[in-house]
């Protein structure tokens, strides 16, 4: 949907940012609890000679079947979200004007009542599957993620504001602009 550009974007503009994928990423590094609850949950098939995790071949396990990943999200999400809520408490110590938390699966984790706004980024279906394409996924990794979420018509319903990525850089930075304070 171009969270990414989005938060590249805010960033360049002086918006302190935290991505929860990049938490995902960080809490299942080695020696982190999360793996070895993963590992003891799914097995050591999906951790590799390293000891790190086999995202894509857990990945593929769990969006199959809607209860492994309901196990997943019950390991991993605790722990992203405290990670994400800590930082957002400090900024809001630090009496931050703005700051952004980047959740992919903000309303399906029920996060949004810890903001004052949210924003949904929004594209066509036919870029979202293009943008995933260049990930590498096939047809079918591409569906069950897209399954995974809420349908983006319920994200923007539920958002106070839209930003509609399916345009030029220069668009989607314009929009992000017209939402921070001047």
């Amino acid at each position: 949907m171009g969270k990414s550009t989005a938060a590249g974007i805010l960033q360049k503009l002086g918006v302190a940012i935290i991505d929860t994928d990049q938490i995902a990423r960080d809490v299942v590094q080695p020696g982190q609890p999360a793996l070895e609850e993963i590992k003891a949950e799914f097995g050591a098939r999906f951790i590799n000679e390293q000891g790190e995790l086999r995202r894509r071949e857990l990945a593929a396990e769990v969006f199959c079947d809607t209860s492994k990943r309901a196990k997943l999200e019950s390991i991993l999400h605790p722990k992203i979200r405290q990670i994400w809520f800590q930082v957002a408490q400090q900024w809001r110590a630090e009496n931050k004007a703005v700051a952004a938390v980047v959740i992919p699966l903000l309303f399906e984790t029920n996060a949004e009542g810890a903001f004052t706004a949210t924003i949904c980024l929004a594209c066509s279906h036919q870029t979202q599957m293009q943008r995933l394409r260049h990930r590498g996924w096939s047809d079918e990794e591409r569906r069950n993620r897209i399954a995974a979420q809420f349908p983006v018509e319920k994200k923007i319903a539920l958002s106070d504001y839209i930003v509609w990525t399916d345009t030029t850089l220069a668009a989607h930075e314009a929009q992000l602009k017209t939402l921070l304070p001047r």
